[in-house]
């Protein structure tokens, strides 16, 4: 069955999580969103704020849904969300630890949940003494309040510095592209504006860069390599990937979200016998990212070692 990707919402008290779920609710153009809030007492999200207690739902105009339970019940409630909405986002509290969220959604055994990563939110300004231990699970670094902060590039050099080569996007107003976690509903090319498309100018965000790639056979080595070395700025890969060496010819869908890499097998139906991806970030290098892209391509798929198939393996569910 069609499978609904889980992003866990981690960050410390005050960094800007509530805010960032309401630009996604703001800003989700017909997907359907699931937030679920692990939190007691007081519920942030506006449309929440009618529950106002664990264990109420709202369901909202433009097809979003939003819980709030006791992690008690979080795999109960995956189960259901799954049918209805497109996404689901869990909003882990200030003082949960984000290992925990990650291991129940991981531990889910309904076959229509996809763990899709680890989203850290960073108050920019304010940073929390303990950083390090969460900065040690996280797959995308949000680095929120930066106009609060006089040297950007500063906060950025501290957050490499304690986890190297973690994907950071910096913002203010939790104001992050949709696309860079999951795949938002395009707007139609021609009609009328809608109130929905108004809300999204308001909540403006910074557009994103895309490359697309369409080709043969990759080499599983030198593919696992690049996203081993993901360029700065490159947030999100989708597609399909087809692998042809002997003994493995095989089509897998790829998906990442900052450093969280997943493949998952996938049969051919009627699409064509090669290599689609979309890459998707903020300042890319467009041209060198297609280039690093194509140079993953194997000329001579007869000639590789069957064993290197065993890498991209690891990352099945």
């Amino acid at each position: 069955m069609p499978r609904t990707p889980v992003i866990v919402v981690a960050g410390f008290l005050g960094s800007g999580k509530t805010t960032l779920l309401n630009h996604l609710l703001a800003t989700a153009r017909g997907t359907r969103i699931g937030v679920v809030v692990n939190d007691f007492g007081a519920i942030g999200i506006d449309a929440m704020t009618v529950a106002g207690q664990v264990g109420s739902a709202v369901s909202l105009s433009n097809g979003c849904l939003c819980c709030a339970i006791d992690v008690s019940g979080l795999d109960e409630l995956l189960g259901k969300l799954v049918e209805q909405v497109d996404v689901i986002v869990v909003e882990a509290s200030g003082l949960a630890e984000p290992q925990a969220m990650v291991r129940l959604v991981l531990g889910s055994e309904h076959p229509g949940v996809a763990y899709g990563g680890l989203v850290l939110l960073v108050d920019a300004a304010e940073f929390p003494h303990d950083l390090d231990r969460h900065l040690r699970v996280a797959d995308l670094v949000v680095l929120n309040k930066i106009d609060r902060v006089d040297d950007p590039e500063l906060v950025l050099a501290v957050v490499d510095h304690l986890r190297p080569g973690v994907p950071v996007v910096a913002t203010d107003h939790g104001r992050i592209d949709p696309a860079l976690l999951f795949d938002p509903r395009e707007r139609p090319a021609h009609g009328q504006l809608s109130f929905e498309d108004l809300l999204d100018e308001e909540h403006a965000h910074v557009h994103h860069d895309s490359v697309e790639f369409t080709g043969g056979a990759l080499n599983p080595v030198r593919l696992m390599a690049f996203l081993d070395s993901r360029p700065a700025g490159l947030y999100r890969i989708k597609g399909f990937v087809l692998f042809d060496v002997p003994g493995h010819r095989q089509r897998f869908s790829l998906h990442t979200v900052g450093a969280f890499l997943r493949f998952e097998r996938s049969s051919w139906g009627d699409r064509p016998r090669r290599t689609e991806l979309v890459l998707i970030g903020s300042g890319l290098d467009t041209d060198a990212v297609l280039k690093a892209v194509q140079d993953c391509v194997e000329p001579d798929p007869s000639s590789v070692d069957p064993q290197s198939v065993l890498e991209v393996l690891r990352y099945l569910r």
